[in-house]
């Protein structure tokens, strides 16, 4: 954890508050608390293909409607 003491009591707040910002974008823990909010785990491929398999017939289904001029 990143930690930011008072130089003085008559320190401003806001110079506190960017002092803080800067280090913590120095030491780098907000881009590694970022990359691991994104991470998702790799989908297998029996449920990549059944999904393909779902995304074709609903497009297939949906140019059919589309041909018949049925919504």
């Amino acid at each position: 954890m990143v930690r930011v003491t008072r130089k003085d009591e008559k320190e401003a707040n806001e110079n506190v508050l960017r002092r803080f910002n800067r280090r913590l974008l120095q030491s780098g823990v907000m881009q590694k608390a970022r990359a691991s909010m994104r991470f998702e785990k790799p989908i297998s491929k029996t449920v990549r293909r059944s999904r393909a398999i779902v995304r074709r017939m609903r497009k297939a289904e949906k140019t059919q409607k589309l041909r018949l001029g049925v919504r």
